[in-house]
């Protein structure tokens, strides 16, 4: 392997024991002891990193490549030297953001100042509840170095002398306060033209430049082996030991220090689904009991013999009865309302975090093109904004590939959906045949009986593969179309393609499950006029019903999907760490009598790869539980289990695994709550059409009422006679599911059953509808204890600035 040159910017803590380190830094960092083809850059808040790989024979171009890229790093330093992050240079460069420059850019970004402590509120529910109980609460964790709540203003330089601890210039600013000061002067820092918006170090990120910007871990994440209190742990030691332990899965995550350490924004995203964790463990609770907790009254279906061309066995038909059954329109109602109350108390909780976090007057500044469109924009012009000269993309030209985005997307999805479902349909046929043979030849009775359900299960596992490899594509598809239409910051680049991700995701999740409950055994057609599809007999439900296939589809998917995601999540991670130590194992040859840098261990870690992959299952995963509910009450109960698994998966790789990433600040969780609010009205309309027309429940219910209460003969009340003329071309009178007469043709029980069910449908949705209306006029969106909060924080502020707002005053007036 060829030598690496890496060039290193890396920060300082500021505690006690780390300002030993500092010294021990300066000491190790000699010419001396590192070989000559290695350069290290040290910097006190932020790690910067390049490669440099050295082959035995460039051609013209490569080296005209490396000396542009060598160009502009040089220049981007240079600027670094001017905005005051350089501290000294020997054979090292060592960046570090003295008081100045903090209290400068601290006052522009609208940074927070404390003002007065707060006594540390208990912001869960569950416990407030359990202590006015006086019930012992096993979740609580008694997590060491608990950050100090404040009320807060906007950082002043003129008013320091009326914030807390601002005597203290070593610790007033946070680590990650330091470490965003620190990435906006690289963001803004220009290493070419202007003109050419060759600024800051994403660009230079993308262009390979650079192979790495990031702020260093606050040291191992092992805890030492000799015993030591748990208040001298440092951060990522107690985040390690109390959040990402699998011994803790019952505990509270401590989300004020996964703020203080990772920042708003991934703090949110763990906020929020251990929130949805434990609002579904009701959710379980109930789905459970729906589950098991069915009356038997199978018994009262009925013992009839019926021809084979029926194929009804009672087994199936009991089996049928645990998915379907008066219980599930209950549990459907009771998911509907779940779904929005849950999104109405998130929203509280979201508030209640976004005041605790200083977030809740957070607005994102004008942000500075993407360093893709930079790269790509055709014109430049000047910001309306900033008055600023940058990458300008003709807003016409950007609308029109949007449209022809948006009709791609509806192009792909239309026959995506028909595709997918042809090769459902086709699979099932293909295995059903193949299954059948294999099963009538070993002459058992039982394996004959169970050839349909094994063709199910079996083909619902091949749909389960086709679905991931297919993800990867759309994701992929997804990916190049928001490239292509030229969206100018990050912010609207990552909601659209949010958006069509989801749009693709849903089509390629949710696809088989609508045929099997909507489409699956409506175009039969009755014996001697069955209905085809390229010369093949259209699928029919199992004597079960659909209900029960489409159970069988939700668990696989649903099921087998988060199998392989946690699978996943445990070994990619590891597979990418061991390939970035291969790839930097001749540096590690080079420095074998040394003690690796804490730089060095950060830089062997991967990237952080952001938040979208694992919003994006959850968020899909909520559409399991909430969309189908009606055909698999377990659905909660396996989100639930997957949801404990999850939460500490993500925690060990953001501690152990992830380079720490820039701390960004967030206000909410962004387009996938109102994603989130579009699949609970789906819901409702959905489990309005499955109770309806997929569901027995109907059929069952006007039987009760016209026939007998008792559902005696319901089976043969449910079940039609062939016509003559295939009793005679077949010498047998065969039996179906239908409500036909002899000819063929829907008889009146039909009718009255489809007005039964259209007026099911409106009158589910309308009061579903209105009470979730009612619930959400009902739960405020701000508490009326943060309201008050609010307000005592906002008269502070104003005696904080009072003196500032009376000059102004008296300089109106003269």
């Amino acid at each position: 392997m060829s030598p690496l040159s890496i060039i290193l910017l890396s920060p300082m803590r500021k505690s006690s024991h780390l300002n030993q380190g500092r010294n021990m830094h300066r000491s190790l960092f000699t010419s001396k002891n590192r070989p000559t083809n290695v350069l290290f850059v040290l910097a006190s808040d932020f790690v910067l990193v390049w490669e440099v790989k050295v082959r035995p024979q460039e051609d013209s171009r490569s080296e005209r490549r490396k000396a542009q890229l060598a160009q502009w790093r040089d220049k981007f330093i240079q600027n670094l030297q001017s905005a005051g992050l350089v501290k000294k240079t020997v054979h090292y460069l060592k960046l570090h953001a003295p008081w100045d420059v903090l209290v400068y850019y601290a006052e522009e970004l609208c940074l927070r100042a404390p003002l007065q402590v707060i006594p540390h509120p208990d912001y869960n529910t569950s416990a407030r509840v359990l202590q006015k109980l006086w019930v012992p609460n096993i979740m609580k964790d008694s997590v060491p170095n608990r950050p100090v709540d404040y009320y807060t203003c906007a950082f002043r330089k003129s008013k320091m002398e009326k914030f807390l601890g601002s005597d203290d210039r070593e610790n007033y600013f946070t680590n990650t306060q330091r470490h965003r000061i620190v990435y906006e002067i690289l963001a803004r820092t220009v290493y070419g033209r202007r003109k050419r918006a060759e600024v800051g170090v994403a660009r230079l990120l993308n262009e390979g430049a650079f192979t790495g910007a990031f702020p260093l871990h606050e040291g191992p994440f092992e805890l030492p082996s000799c015993d030591i209190q748990p208040d001298q742990l440092n951060k990522r030691q107690v985040l390690y030991h109390y959040w990402s332990n699998w011994l803790k899965w019952y505990k509270y995550q401590p989300l004020d220090h996964i703020r203080e350490y990772f920042g708003e924004k991934i703090a949110l995203y763990f906020a929020w689904l251990g929130f949805y964790t434990a609002w579904l463990l009701p959710a379980a609770l109930v789905g459970t009991c729906v589950f098991v907790l069915v009356k038997k009254k199978t018994e009262t279906l009925g013992n009839i013999v019926l021809p084979a061309c029926s194929c009804l066995f009672s087994t199936l038909l009991k089996v049928g009865y645990l998915f379907d059954h008066p219980g599930t329109v209950f549990f459907s109602v009771f998911m509907s309302l779940w779904a929005v109350t849950f999104l109405e108390y998130w929203k509280r909780k979201n508030a209640t975090l976004a005041h605790h976090w200083d977030c809740m007057d957070f607005h994102e500044e004008e942000e500075p093109p993407r360093p893709e469109f930079a790269a790509m924009a055709p014109a430049m012009e000047e910001n309306p904004v900033t008055g600023v000269k940058e990458p300008y993309f003709p807003e016409k030209a950007r609308i029109s590939r949007m449209l022809t985005g948006s009709m791609v997307i509806v192009i792909m999805v239309r026959p995506t959906g028909v595709v997918r479902v042809m090769i459902f349909l086709v699979t099932v046929i293909i295995y059903r045949s193949i299954v059948s043979v294999m099963m009538f030849e070993t002459g058992s009775s039982v394996l004959r009986t169970q050839a349909g359900n094994i063709a199910n299960i079996s083909s619902s596992l091949v749909n389960l593969a086709l679905i991931l490899l297919m993800g990867q594509v759309y994701t992929a598809l997804a990916e190049q179309l928001t490239k292509w239409e030229m969206h100018r910051t990050q912010t609207q680049y990552e909601d659209a393609f949010t958006f069509k991700v989801f749009i693709f995701q849903f089509v390629n999740f949710y696809s088989s499950p609508f045929y099997v409950a909507f489409f699956k055994g409506r175009f039969v057609g009755y014996p001697g006029h069955y209905g085809t599809l390229f010369g093949m007999r259209n699928e029919d439900c199992g004597p079960g019903g659909c209900l029960i296939e489409l159970a069988e589809q939700l668990c696989i998917i649903m099921v087998g999907k988060q199998l392989i995601n946690n699978v996943q999540e445990f070994v990619i991670p590891k597979i990418k760490s061991w390939r970035q130590k291969r790839a930097l194992s001749s540096v590690k040859k080079a420095q074998k009598a040394e003690e690796r840098k804490c730089w060095e261990q950060d830089y062997e870690l991967i990237p952080c790869e952001g938040l979208f992959d694992e919003y994006l299952e959850i968020v899909l995963q909520f559409g399991f539980i909430t969309i189908f509910v009606a055909a698999f009450p377990l659905a909660p109960l396996f989100a639930l289990l997957n949801n404990w698994v999850e939460v500490r998966l993500d925690a060990y790789k953001f501690v152990c695994e992830y380079r720490r990433p820039v701390a960004e600040r967030a206000q909410h969780i962004g387009v996938w709550f109102i994603i989130l609010e579009a699949l609970s009205h789906v819901s409702v309309i959905v489990n309005a059409f499955l109770i309806a027309f997929t569901s027995d429940f109907l059929p069952r219910l006007l039987y009760q009422y016209k026939f007998n209460n008792d559902l005696h003969g319901y089976v043969n009340f449910t079940l039609a006679y062939s016509p003559p003329s295939y009793n005679y071309s077949s010498h047998t009178v065969c039996r179906y599911k239908a409500f036909r007469d002899e000819n063929g043709k829907y008889t009146l029980v039909y009718w009255e059953l489809l007005a039964a069910r259209l007026g099911f449908i409106i009158a589910f949705e309308h009061v579903v509808f209105f009470v979730l209306r009612v619930i959400d006029w009902m739960v405020p969106d701000i508490p009326e204890s943060l309201e008050l909060k609010i307000k005592r924080e906002r008269y502070l502020a104003k005696q904080a600035l009072a003196d500032k707002q009376e000059a102004l005053l008296v300089s109106s007036f003269r």
